[in-house]
């Protein structure tokens, strides 16, 4: 098997995390909330608190062997040696599938041993997302409330007193139904309690399986795990870690704005200025939630990768349109079908995308295409 084949076989394995779901719930209680949507939130977590680009791999990473052993409540009782053994097993079964699976394995182990300050820092955004996602919805369950308090003082939280002491203070003060306040962390969160909301936009395509149709929270995960993956099809000069930062950004605007499909009759509105104009004031609004110098930081890297000028821009382009793309060719082309898509409609408004980004990628994705549409 070439070694794109053994990517995109990886990527598609990827796909079954978002099928597997966790004992928390979002912040609007309407539904738990699955592993992949968890891994984009927790790796947007740490960019916000400062991680390094190696921790936010992990984080991206950490949990795809749930897709063999599922998710693991903290406040129901298991055995963690058997739990730690089926893991291994499951990183090594499904990380094998990448053509870097030693690596990615290595980090993943690096990730579970809590091994240096990277591990730490993903594991200190891995351990607060579940307690500010419970203590910032509007009306937390109160189920959800006692798990956090058992968590925070006695479970594997209570190593947030030493590590981030800011958070361990602020988390029992909303315990007592204290309000966050005005503090650069409470800004930062209430940032992060708003992205919650992209979990609940829906996208066009469907899930690999057909089960549903994906979320943009979900998307976002899945397109920078392409990127982690994909690294080696990027153009020289391109910053993979910038391009990963991206990627878990750029569709927050979708909040305010929704997505608009590519291949819909409303696609047409793709570019058009007053999409561009709703999508600059939801930027605006959604990046000024943070500390000033902060919300100006991610702002700019959401223009750059609208305008898809820069070498990192052009690249994390061609992954948001080969992705959809490796979705349908998976799903037998599930949402083609529904919009009526031709070889055509992709070739005009994908791979002239793709094709600048990562043009060994779109020659193989090029082929494919022709197969499938005959």
């Amino acid at each position: 098997m070439d070694r794109l084949s053994r990517h995109v076989g990886f990527l598609n394995e990827a796909d079954r995390l978002k099928s597997v779901h966790r004992a928390n719930v979002l912040m609007d209680l309407s539904r738990p909330e699955n592993s992949a949507e968890h891994s984009w939130h927790v790796a947007l977590y740490a960019m916000v608190f400062g991680a390094s680009d190696r921790a936010i791999r992990m984080l991206i990473l950490h949990d795809l062997v749930e897709i063999d052993v599922g998710d693991h409540p903290i406040h129901l009782a298991h055995d963690p040696g058997h739990v730690a053994d089926a893991e291994a097993r499951a990183a090594a079964r499904i990380l094998g599938l990448s053509p870097d699976g030693e690596d990615l394995l290595a980090l993943w182990h690096e990730f579970e041993g809590d091994r240096g300050e990277d591990a730490r820092m993903a594991r200190r955004m891995d351990h607060g997302q579940p307690l500010f996602q419970v203590l910032s919805a509007p009306v937390p369950l109160r189920d959800h409330v006692r798990i956090v308090r058992d968590n925070l003082h006695s479970g594997r939280a209570a190593r947030l007193r030493a590590e981030w002491p800011d958070a361990f203070a602020l988390a029992e003060a909303m315990l007592e139904g204290e309000r966050p306040g005005e503090s650069d962390l409470a800004a930062r969160l209430r940032f992060l309690a708003e992205a919650d909301r992209l979990k609940t936009v829906h996208r066009a395509n469907t899930l690999i399986d057909r089960s549903r149709r994906e979320n943009s929270a979900e998307h976002s995960w899945h397109l920078a795990l392409y990127a982690l993956a994909l690294a080696d099809q990027a153009q020289a000069g391109v910053d993979i870690g910038r391009v990963i930062r991206m990627l878990l950004l750029h569709d927050l605007v979708e909040i305010d704005v929704g997505d608009v499909p590519l291949h819909s009759a409303a696609g047409t509105a793709h570019g058009s200025a007053e999409i561009q104009a709703a999508e600059a004031a939801a930027a605006r609004r959604i990046f000024g939630l943070l500390p000033g110098a902060q919300g100006a930081e991610f702002m700019a890297l959401w223009q750059e990768f609208e305008a898809a000028e820069s070498a990192d821009a052009v690249f994390a382009k061609a992954l948001d349109r080969c992705q959809p793309v490796l979705q349908n060719l998976g799903s037998g082309g599930a949402g083609w079908v529904e919009y009526g898509v031709t070889l055509r409609d992709v070739e005009s408004r994908v791979g002239r995308w793709i094709m600048p980004g990562a043009p060994a990628l779109w020659d193989w994705l090029h082929h494919r295409l022709r197969l499938h549409f005959g």
